[in-house]
């Protein structure tokens, strides 16, 4: 079968098209013609080195977000038959069957669900990472519940747009930040009820404007790095934060002083341990429902690229020129 592969760690040069065994079928699993898959940032990190630990072997095919169609069920599977789509964040990683990156893609049934009756393949292949990581953070581990008020840093990132429509589904007031006015205006769309300039405002200006001073229910962080400290300066005491990038050092003392319950969200963990690979697709079945509701959809950056362009797609993403999710199709 057609895929591209990495053999080393490196830029996005290093991708390369190569012919391929097709993979062979296994009990608990099903072939996927892959459709399409989308780039994540944990895809570029596993591209260039800077995660080695969840890696896989040389040679690699990459991406773990896909959208496809059935065609070859294992033994043991009942959920799925030949024909049926499905979507879901199944391999591209240390352990698993192989990536996106690919005509066909062997995935765990239990890491997969039917793809949204609404959605594209190109949409739904948005969606399983950044709906899997935003769901188990506001929902599995901040507890987040109607009526709270939420700030969501990020307001067009791949999880921050996801973030703002399910924590408005879930009947939370929802505060975004964003660095300009067209993101601000998307923000609005996706449902936010305020939007915040971080430009334009400082922490302690908008806590003070928006929350008289008290700060918010939960702080949901998904960009990391410095702003960690700026979603502990905006939390109300005894409030949450909430983060999936923390891979750096802060001083915890206005955690401290604020009584603040910190979590962090690292979704692969589920997909590493195979022991847990059945919460993600559950997560995924309550996000197409959610979908098919019309209450949620991805926010798709206006550049589509196909497999053969997957340099070019990992080029874009690093660039911060995107705005919501990068796809790639399968002309193949």
């Amino acid at each position: 079968m057609k895929s591209q592969i990495i053999q080393s760690f490196g830029e996005p040069s290093v991708f390369q098209y190569k012919e391929i065994s097709k993979p062979e079928l296994q009990p608990g699993h099903v072939l996927i013609q892959v459709k399409a898959t989308s780039v994540n940032p944990i895809d570029t990190k596993v591209r260039s080195g800077a995660v080695p630990a969840v890696a896989p072997e040389f040679p690699a095919v990459l991406h773990g977000d896909v959208a496809g169609l059935v065609c070859a069920v294992g033994e043991g599977v009942t959920e799925f038959k030949i024909g049926d789509e499905v979507f879901g964040c199944a391999g591209g990683f240390k352990g698993t069957s192989g990536g996106a990156l690919a005509e066909f893609m062997l995935a765990d049934v239990d890491l997969l669900a039917h793809k949204p009756k609404n959605l594209t393949m190109e949409e739904a292949a948005a969606l399983p990472l950044v709906s899997i990581t935003a769901w188990e953070a506001l929902f599995n581990r901040a507890k987040l519940v109607p009526g709270q008020d939420i700030l969501i840093h990020g307001a067009t990132g791949g999880v921050g747009h996801i973030a703002i429509q399910l924590a408005k589904w879930a009947g939370a007031t929802v505060y975004t930040t964003a660095s300009s006015q067209e993101k601000l205006e998307i923000g609005t769309d996706l449902g936010a009820d305020v939007t915040i300039n971080y430009r334009e405002e400082s922490v302690s200006d908008y806590v003070q404007k928006y929350t008289n001073g008290i700060g918010f229910d939960l702080v949901f962080d998904t960009v990391g790095g410095e702003n960690l400290d700026r979603s502990f300066e905006a939390a109300a005491l005894h409030g949450t934060v909430a983060a999936i990038a923390a891979r750096s050092t802060h001083d915890l003392s206005p955690m401290h002083s604020k009584g603040l319950s910190l979590h962090i969200t690292f979704m692969l963990l589920k997909i590493l341990n195979k022991d847990m690979h059945k919460h993600n697709g559950e997560i995924l079945k309550k996000v197409a429902k959610v979908v098919e509701e019309g209450k949620l959809r991805p926010l798709l950056d206006s550049k589509v690229f196909t497999f053969d362009e997957v340099a070019k797609a990992h080029e874009y993403l690093e660039s911060g020129k995107a705005i919501g999710k990068i796809v790639l199709k399968n002309s193949w």
